[in-house]
């Protein structure tokens, strides 16, 4: 069979300011290359995304596109009304569309990651002038894909649910940590802060952590709370929430930061909570597991899922469970160290190789 000739529509990346989703389409870029030297990749970038976002491999061809995804509207529109006659032009076999949206008038035929249904589970935590067109975009993409896949088996279930979509059109793919994380598990030397990797959205439950840290560090005050990540629609009030509880000096919101940055900070966290109260997967549990800190995480799916047991759970909605996790992976040294020796153990079940290899299946 001859190469396929595969589009990967990059153009929602607006790096450092999607979260989550960029780590995963450039690490899966990354890993694509790593497997695959035989078939055509075109990514189709927007203006605010660069060159490196693109692998440095013969078989991949990075195609900029004047339109800027800052721009919402005008970037929806470009993906409906430009991207098609891209596809066309370029001969394509196959497009993969990694962050939810897709052309959905296109000549060839689809694969769209869902990396969750946060619009259909709570849609609470949408702007009302956003929720409309994650309703109608979302809901198309996934009916005119070939195939959408899935982060997570939640995920998966909620395609199930909420779009009808038959069993034969999902398929699960995980994700993720990168292999440096592995790397710190040898060379930690903690300090007394909580980390804490999050988008500063509703969802995440940054509020009802700070209200647990604050009581929290009335027993060990000499411990700070660092929440690192892009800030979202919730950046305002936990601010503000953050001076009211007086932990203007405690609590540090350093935003989106460089990576050499963020892998410093998994090095010297004494301990990692995700409070977390929805995900569709949730790599920064699976990044503090594989840097051997002692973690706590929420008792939720797929979070639960991921960690296995190699992280300390809690009810994210009650506010003692949440103190008392923290008490217990700061201070239990035998719980410490369990969780820093299961935790590598566990997330090595999982790798970008295997995603690229299931993602790849996909597109075949």
């Amino acid at each position: 069979m001859r190469p396929l000739r595969i589009g990967v529509n990059a153009l929602y990346l607006i790096p450092g300011g999607v979260g989550g989703t960029e780590i995963y389409l450039r690490s899966l870029l990354a890993a694509l290359a790593g497997i695959d030297t035989v078939n055509r990749y075109f990514v189709f970038t927007n203006r605010e995304t660069g060159p490196d976002l693109v692998p440095e491999a013969p078989n991949f061809t990075h195609v900029p596109h004047r339109v800027r995804a800052a721009l919402r509207p005008a970037r929806m529109v470009w993906e409906q009304a430009v991207l098609p006659f891209a596809a066309l032009s370029r001969g394509l076999d196959v497009m993969l569309n990694p962050g939810f949206t897709a052309p959905i008038l296109c000549p060839c035929p689809q694969v769209t990651v869902f990396h969750d249904l946060q619009h259909k589970r709570h849609p609470e935590y949408f702007r009302w002038f956003d929720l409309p067109f994650w309703q109608f975009f979302l809901f198309w993409s996934a009916h005119v894909s070939r195939l959408v896949l899935a982060d997570s088996d939640a995920t998966a279930a909620d395609l199930f649910r909420y779009y009808r979509l038959p069993e034969s059109e999902v398929r699960v793919v995980p994700l993720a940590a990168d292999p440096v994380f592995f790397d710190i598990a040898r060379r930690r030397r903690p300090e007394p802060f909580l980390l804490t990797v999050s988008t500063l959205h509703p969802h995440k439950n940054l509020d009802g952590l700070l209200r647990a840290f604050a009581l929290f560090r009335r027993e060990r005050p000499e411990f700070r709370l660092v929440v690192c990540g892009m800030h979202g629609f919730s950046s305002g009030p936990l601010h503000d929430l953050r001076q009211s509880l007086g932990l203007a000096g405690a609590v540090d919101f350093p935003g989106w930061i460089a990576r050499e940055a963020l892998l410093d900070l998994y090095a010297r966290a004494w301990a990692f909570i995700y409070p977390t109260l929805f995900e569709g997967f949730g790599i920064p549990i699976l990044e503090a597991l594989a840097a051997g800190i002692p973690a706590a995480c929420s008792a939720i799916q797929p979070v639960s899922g991921i960690a296995a047991g190699a992280a300390l759970e809690f009810d994210p909605r009650d506010p003692a469970a949440v103190l008392e996790a923290m008490r217990r992976i700061v201070s239990d040294a035998p719980l410490r160290e369990r969780l820093a020796a299961e935790g590598p153990i566990r997330a090595a079940d999982f790798s970008w190789k295997a995603t690229a290899q299931g993602t790849l299946e996909a597109l075949s």
